[in-house]
Formats: C-alpha cells, structure tokens, sequence
C-alpha cells in the first residue's frame, strides 16, 4: 500500500434480497434462518435467474442445492401452467440419499408458491411414487436408474422439461450412470436450460458438458481440487493388520463423537462397524448393500448422536448432508485422489475447524503420493506410541478395483456396475 493512501473498506456483504429472487422465496429463505448467500449461491443464481447454462463446480456443503433449487423455482412460478401438471424440471442426481435431501429443500423454499414436487429412487416400492406422478408434478428429482424404469413404465412424460439439473455428475460418471443419461436425454426437448453441477472438472465431465450444455456460464465456488483451510489433514503410519486396533483407540481416548470414517468396501465398512461395536462404540455401516430403510436409521441416528461412528463407502456417502461434522477418518486411502478431497471435504464447514486423520499402510504409499500432488502440500505425517510400523513388512500395492475413470470405462457393455448401482 502507498504512504497516505487510505485503506479500502471490504465490499459490502451481499444479502439474498439482491439476487433478484422472488419475495415468496425471499420469505422461505428467512424462514430457515439464512441472509447471506454462500460463494456458489451467488455467482450461480442471477446466471440461472437470465435463463443461462451454467457449469458450476461446487462440493457438498457450499449450498449448491439452494443454488439451483432458487433460481428454478422462480423460473417455474412465474410461468405457471393451467391444466394437468407436467415434469417442467427435472434434477438427476447419483444417490437414493442425496435425492432425498434435495427434495426437502425443494419443499422448504416452495413453501409459498404453487409448485408441486416429487422424488423418485430404486430401492423402494415404486408404487407410492407412480400414484405421486399420476396426480400431477412439476419439479421431479430422480436416480437415474428409477427414471428409466418409469419412463419405459409409460408413468411420466419428459416431453416438457424446460429445466434439466445435473447434480455430482462427476459421481454419476464414476457410478457407471452414462449410458443411462444418455437415454434419458433422447426423451427431453431439445430447447430446455441445462444446469450441471460437479465437484471437478475432469476431462469426461468436460466431454459430457459439451455434449449437453448450450454456450454455458462457467461457475467456480473454489478452485479445483483444492482443500479447506479449516481442515487439519494428518496421516497415521500404521500395518495394515493394527489399523482396527489404532481407530478404535483413537476414538476412545479422544472421547470422539461424530466420526465419519471411510472404507474401500462394503465388506471391510461392515466388518470395522462389528468391531467397534464390540468395543462399545455405537457405530452403524452405510453403503450399497444396505436397504434404503438400514441406511435412512443409520444417517438419522449420525445426526442425532446415538450412533457415534458412521463407516462408510465412497460411494454410498456422497452427497450426505453432515453440518459440522468435526473429524473424518480414511480408514483406508481411495485409489483416486480426488476422492481424498470430497471425504475430508465432509468436515472444517461453515467456518468450523475440522480434522481429517488418514491411516496409511505401506500398501497405500503411491496412493498418498497422488493425494499429495492432488491438494498440493505434503501432509504431515507421525507414528502413534505402541503402532510403529513393522520395517520388515514389504508392501503389497492394493489392487486398483473399481477405478471408473478409465479410458473406456463408461462405454463397456451393461456399463460399470450400472444394475448394482441404480439409486444407490
């Protein structure tokens, strides 16, 4: 700064109330308690708002849903339609549980306006939802896979669509859910607004994007790949064989509620929950084998803290809506490094600090190598008292299961696991 020059005021904060959102929206917004859009609301809505395609990148927990969810509501409302309801919007989305989730917020902020929504998942009885979609919606969210089902059921029409949302396409790519967009985008008009959200912007989110996207506005709530400063990022050198033994001890001493902790497998997250529950830890498993009813008790008891310990895969915890969540564990590192940003992504929200542990084997070594070049710092690493490594043990490298983001994968006939994976 110059000598006598004067020191510039931070820019004012900006309210909802200048975003250009309707006063019944408005009025839902103050209901809940909020005032100040978040980065992602900000940037996404008024593009949205003047009919725009936007590509945002934005991670669970920056409130991308109300950064859609508002603008699209608007759009509706303002040309309501007379006669029997038509799907006007359409939001896809990869899981059961973070469908559910959106279709909450849907309700909360139409509280009121004269819209009419719906969700539709696999996993459940589909009859509730086909008498839903008979009387007539406006705004459906949808798994891929339960869409299809009901589309080639004759139950709904996508003929109408004038908003399309694609919410974690990133995840939905990796689900193995390309062939199934595909489909879904021969039955929507072809004049429609397009809305794509993702936390990265890999190389097929890009080619999916072009594909579907009409001149879009590029919308960034943080630059790619990057991690929260809130969030202390540690690594514990530990075999393979100890690593139960040292999270348990973890938790204990720490006096440790709210732990999310990730696996690799369905099979390793329910083998590490029966442990801890022999060690009088409350824990619960989550993942793609579980029924919809498991999974809905296991996330409700996380939140209101009679299960302690969350364990969960990749897969089955993306998109879960977890405020505050102070530590995240890696029980095990994923094999593709931008899956270390989205699971410690989970804690250090809303100004809060966070903690997010790693237990690295000497299996994972080139794993936390690419996680490192990945969030760009080396993540500090020690040895728990009693749980030094044996440096006799040689590594045996894990083996790359599972890894969609291989050339080719999304193409494969039946797709990667597209059957297994519907509305999981």
């Amino acid at each position: 700064m110059h000598l006598g020059a004067r020191k510039q005021a931070p820019p004012p904060l900006m309210k909802f109330t200048d975003l250009g959102l309707a006063p019944s929206l408005l009025k839902a917004i103050q209901e809940k308690g909020y005032t100040e859009p978040s980065p992602i609301q900000e940037k996404a809505i008024p593009q949205i708002l003047q009919g725009k395609d936007v590509l945002a990148s934005a991670q669970t927990g920056t409130g991308k849903t109300a950064g859609f969810t508002l603008p699209l509501l608007q759009l509706l409302s303002k040309q309501q339609k007379s006669g029997h309801r038509k799907v006007r919007a359409l939001v896809l989305t990869p899981t059961r549980e973070l469908a559910a989730q959106i279709y909450e917020n849907v309700k909360e902020y139409s509280t009121h306006i004269d819209i009419r929504s719906s969700v539709i998942f696999g996993g459940v009885n589909q009859n509730p939802q086909i008498a839903t979609l008979r009387r007539g919606v406006d705004v459906l969210i949808a798994t891929p896979g339960r869409l299809l089902d009901l589309h080639n059921q004759k139950v709904l029409s996508l003929q109408h669509v004038e908003i399309l949302v694609l919410d974690e396409a990133d995840r939905m790519l990796d689900m193995g859910f390309q062939r199934d967009i595909n489909k879904i985008m021969g039955f929507l008009p072809k004049k429609r607004q397009n809305l794509l959200f993702s936390a990265t912007f890999s190389k097929e989110i890009k080619t999916l994007a072009q594909g579907i996207l009409n001149q879009p506005v590029l919308v960034e709530a943080t630059p790619e790949n990057t991690t929260v400063d809130a969030i202390i990022q540690r690594v514990y050198k530990v075999d393979k064989t100890r690593k139960t033994e040292l999270i348990i001890k973890l938790i204990k001493d720490g006096n440790w509620n709210q732990v999310l902790v990730f696996t690799r497998t369905k099979h390793g997250a329910n083998n590490l929950t029966k442990r801890m529950l022999k060690a009088n830890i409350e824990a619960a498993a989550i993942h793609g084998n579980k029924s919809q009813g498991a999974r809905t008790k296991a996330l409700a008891g996380f939140k209101d803290g009679t299960v302690e310990v969350l364990v969960a895969t990749d897969i089955a915890a993306r998109g879960l809506d977890i405020p505050l969540l102070p530590h995240v564990i890696n029980f095990e590192l994923p094999n593709i490094p931008e899956d270390y940003v989205h699971r410690i992504g989970r804690t250090g929200r809303a100004g809060a600090k966070g903690e997010a542990i790693s237990l690295v084997c000497i299996d994972e070594k080139i794993y936390l190598r690419d996680i490192e070049r990945v969030v760009g710092m080396r993540i500090p690493s020690e040895l728990k008292e009693g749980f030094e490594p044996d440096p006799n043990i040689k590594p045996e490298p894990v083996k790359k299961k599972g890894n969609s983001r291989q050339k080719g994968s999304f193409n494969r006939s039946g797709g990667v696991g597209r059957s297994s994976n519907r509305g999981r």
